[in-house]
């Protein structure tokens, strides 16, 4: 029985001394040494270099470069930077006028959807995205010089179209010039709207 106890105790040390020597050689080493591995040591383990992410890291995704304005009601898209993120809608309404021997007389209305700026403020304000809705047979008729609308001796300029309306830019929107219309002024040239 004694011998017995004895080898029980013997084979107890041994699994102990065998744990305790494989858990030092798995542990990994410090030195003194604090320059990474190289690409190619990295690729013989199997593991990505530096600048690499793992293959299944998750991928950040990119950075919006647009910001999309859709109106359902009158059937059109605006695609904006990124930079007009947190952008507001203000709606005002257009008149069209008719002279005649009583004065000027109003014939026609309808909306201007602006798009703002998030950074505008009271205290300084940006320029808007005017956009104006007018309906086919208005549109004509202010080509046909049946009314005007605004001062400008010139009308305003169509971004699109669809079966229904007609969008439009106003004439001398940004007179004024404030701060922000160079910005204004090419994302119009970069023809934004789409109709549908």
């Amino acid at each position: 029985m004694k011998q017995n106890n004895t080898s029980i105790v013997i084979m107890f040390i041994a699994v102990a001394a065998f744990l305790a020597i494989g858990g030092y050689l798995a542990m990994p080493k410090k030195t003194g040494s604090k320059t990474a591995p190289s690409a190619n040591q990295n690729a013989n383990l199997n593991l990505p270099a530096a600048n690499e992410p793992a293959a299944n890291a998750p991928r950040p995704e990119p950075e919006a470069t647009t910001v999309n304005y859709q109106n359902s009601r009158y059937g059109f898209n605006f695609t904006l930077p990124a930079s007009w993120i947190g952008y507001s809608i203000v709606q005002t309404t257009w008149t069209g006028v008719k002279s005649g021997d009583q004065g000027e007389e109003t014939v026609a209305t309808g909306p201007i959807i602006s798009i703002r700026h998030p950074l505008w403020t009271a205290a300084v304000p940006r320029q808007d995205i005017p956009i104006m809705v007018l309906t086919i047979k208005q549109w004509t008729a202010l080509q046909n010089d049946d009314f005007h609308i605004g001062a400008a001796p010139i009308g305003p300029s169509e971004l699109g179209r669809n079966n229904t309306n007609v969008f439009a830019l106003p004439a001398r929107y940004n007179f004024a010039y404030p701060a922000g219309y160079e910005e204004v002024d090419a994302i119009i040239q970069s023809k934004p709207l789409r109709a549908f």
